[in-house]
């Protein structure tokens, strides 16, 4: 028996990476995608390899769909099959609406929702007993967030995305979910220029008491890429402690 194979894009850090060592607790061998730092997902692949699982390391820009064909190639190749497909890779221009660029649109949609789009398609390909795909998220799908408006409305697409793909899919018998978070002080935040109201609003207005952690999305991901959530399909689980139901 082989074990199973798990693929997390942008898993070279942050909540990426958090789902990759976890899923790699579990007995899945990881599939870990970067685009930049081949030095932090070098050691992603340390990590995971002292767990006793098996690594394979793909450069690739995910928002480039000749190169996110090519990751998925390489996947059949080498392991002939994919168990789960966690389209976490993200990117964004953060600037006030009329300052955005065509250029900054298309960079932020491509990343972000044309390679969950895309990605699922090959990912369901190898896929041929069913299997997983999880998005990520964010409030700023739902709700105003400064500078925000390329991500936000990427990721209001992601969630689109996971319930036609769920409806579409499910036939193959893969389930399709999108887990999002609230304020995570990672190392994506520290673009923002309004980082430190972002975490000050998430201290003070977080019902829960706290800010939400990267545990905390890790362990919503983990539950519904398991078969206990295999009768929840095409849903956005929101993690925020309650922060989007208070005003």
């Amino acid at each position: 028996m082989t074990n199973p194979v798990a693929l997390v894009t942008g898993s070279s850090r942050g909540l990426g990476k958090s789902i990759a060592i976890e899923l790699a607790k579990n007995g899945y061998d990881i599939v870990v995608n970067y685009a930049r730092s081949k030095t932090a997902a070098l050691e992603t692949v340390q990590e995971i390899e002292a767990l006793g699982q098996k690594a394979l390391l793909i450069r690739a820009n995910v928002g480039d769909i000749e190169k996110l064909r090519a990751m998925f190639q390489t996947i059949k190749d080498e392991f002939g099959r994919l168990d789960i497909f966690v389209s976490n890779a993200a990117s964004g221009v953060l600037r006030p609406i009329m300052e955005l660029e065509e250029s900054h649109w298309d960079w932020t949609m491509n990343i972000n929702a044309k390679a969950m789009l895309f990605g699922a398609q090959e990912a369901a390909k190898l896929m041929p007993n069913g299997g997983k795909i999880l998005g990520i998220s964010s409030l700023g799908s739902i709700r105003y967030l400064e500078n925000y408006t390329t991500v936000g409305v990427s990721k209001a697409a992601i969630e689109s995305i996971t319930r036609y793909l769920a409806v579409e899919l499910a036939e193959k018998g893969i389930a399709v979910n999108t887990v999002s978070g609230g304020a995570l002080d990672t190392d994506a935040l520290k673009h923002f220029p309004n980082r430190e109201q972002l975490l000050e609003d998430a201290r003070l207005n977080t019902p829960a008491g706290r800010m939400v952690e990267i545990e905390d999305m890790v362990k919503t991901a983990m539950f519904l890429l398991s078969d206990d959530a295999s009768m929840i399909r095409g849903q956005t689980i929101i993690v925020d402690g309650g922060r989007s139901i208070k005003m």
